[in-house]
């Protein structure tokens, strides 16, 4: 039984493929690998407390102490998803003395976080 509301996708009115522009296209396309990366990153982005610890390092180089009272969370549920970050090159650390500081991994950092909240202000 075919729901009735559902909203249909428009058809090429004469199926006909447009055969340069697809060609072009995909020669541009990444590879898949590149592609799976990309589609990686953004899932960790997807967690808001991941976020939350982003948006405090776009502000000022942290440690672990600080970032769990900033965000309201136990230090070792804010390590787990500095691991997290660590592995997906989005944050870097040093160490001085027993303290370790975390900060954004670069400027790319930076500006995914910047561009994201521009787009969801707007």
């Amino acid at each position: 039984m075919t729901d009735t509301n559902e909203e249909k996708v428009p058809e090429c009115e004469f199926h006909h493929v447009h055969e340069d522009t697809v060609k072009k296209i995909a020669s541009l396309m990444p590879d898949e690998d590149s592609l799976f990366d990309l589609a990686e990153l953004y899932k960790i982005f997807g967690d808001s407390t991941r976020i939350k610890i982003l948006f405090a390092l776009f502000e000022a180089e942290l440690c672990v102490c600080d970032i769990a009272t900033l965000i309201g969370m136990s230090m070792s549920a804010v390590s787990h998803q500095l691991r997290i970050l660590k592995q997906a090159q989005l944050v870097q650390y040093r160490r001085e003395g027993k303290t370790v500081f975390y900060s954004l991994a670069d400027d790319h950092v930076r500006s995914i976080l910047g561009q994201g909240m521009e787009h969801v202000n707007e």
